[in-house]
């Protein structure tokens, strides 16, 4: 079966917002710390990387809200156009 446009299973990444990376954080810190000594490297490794991952995301996250806007957004770019309605 197909995917349909905009369908989880598109292969898109899914965007969360600063609480729910905040909460990802935390439940991976978790994880890491609950792991078993006989726990394969690799899976450490990838679980510290993802920490590290989140955590720059999470330090600039502040900084992107309290900057000014992106140079699309003032100079106006990026705005829609109102069509002309068309005469039935």
């Amino acid at each position: 079966m197909r995917a349909f446009h905009g369908q989880l299973s598109d292969n898109q990444p899914i965007r969360r917002n600063l609480a729910e990376k905040q909460k990802q954080l935390r439940d991976l810190k978790e994880t890491l710390a609950s792991m078993k000594s006989h726990t394969s490297p690799a899976l450490k490794e990838s679980v510290r990387k993802r920490i590290a991952q989140l955590e720059a995301e999470v330090a600039a996250a502040p900084a992107l809200k309290s900057g000014a806007k992106p140079a699309a957004a003032r100079n106006g770019a990026g705005t829609q156009v109102r069509r002309p309605v068309r005469p039935r």
